[in-house]
């Protein structure tokens, strides 16, 4: 099991880039939320199977159709505190 802290930069907002997130978590079987930033990056926290986390990771390295990701940062992270994935209010 794998948990990282994942900060997009780009063009990242308005673009369905949330929706997309928890689109593809949940298809791959992650935990975690995702969120807007007021500082224009996507914020995301993804738990699971390693595997799963390094894809995801590959996946928003493109993002969306319409998304411009400039830059992908990862940190360790603790596990959420729930299952499945949600998306959350932007801070």
């Amino acid at each position: 099991m794998s948990t990282k802290r994942l900060i997009i930069t780009g063009s990242v907002h308005g673009v369905g880039f949330r929706d997309w997130v928890v689109e593809t978590a949940t298809s791959l079987g992650l935990a975690g939320w995702v969120r807007n930033r007021a500082d224009c990056t996507v914020e995301i926290l993804v738990h699971g199977d390693s595997d799963a986390v390094e894809e995801m990771q590959r996946a928003c390295r493109r993002g969306p159709r319409h998304a411009e990701v400039q830059d992908l940062t990862e940190y360790p992270a603790e596990p959420p505190d729930h299952e499945g994935f949600q998306r959350l209010p932007t801070v």
